[in-house]
């Protein structure tokens, strides 16, 4: 079943972040809005069935892990973790696809 994020996050385009660094390192949106997408994108609302530590945006190719939107989101708060924590996000990343 496909859920609707622009319901929840109402005129920011969601189908080009596929990885919640990528919401993070974008330089056209501000905090606030990377907030929203992060935090719906971390929401039950995108959890993937039967695997509750997964979500999945719509359109994204492949599911993230829950811990990977936390990271993001606490990146927002002290953004010299943002280097810091991409390795551990794309190791995250590498072991969903396997």
């Amino acid at each position: 079943m496909e859920r609707n994020l622009s319901i929840i996050v109402p005129s920011i385009p969601v189908r080009h972040f596929s990885r919640p660094e990528d919401v993070v390192r974008d330089d056209a949106l501000d905090v606030q809005e990377k907030r929203a997408i992060l935090a719906s994108w971390a929401s039950d609302a995108c959890a993937v069935e039967s695997m509750p530590a997964l979500r999945r945006l719509p359109y994204a190719e492949n599911p993230v892990a829950f811990d990977a939107v936390m990271d993001a989101l606490r990146q927002l708060d002290d953004p010299s973790e943002i280097d810091g924590n991409c390795d551990r996000l794309l190791h995250d990343q590498r072991l969903i696809r396997l």
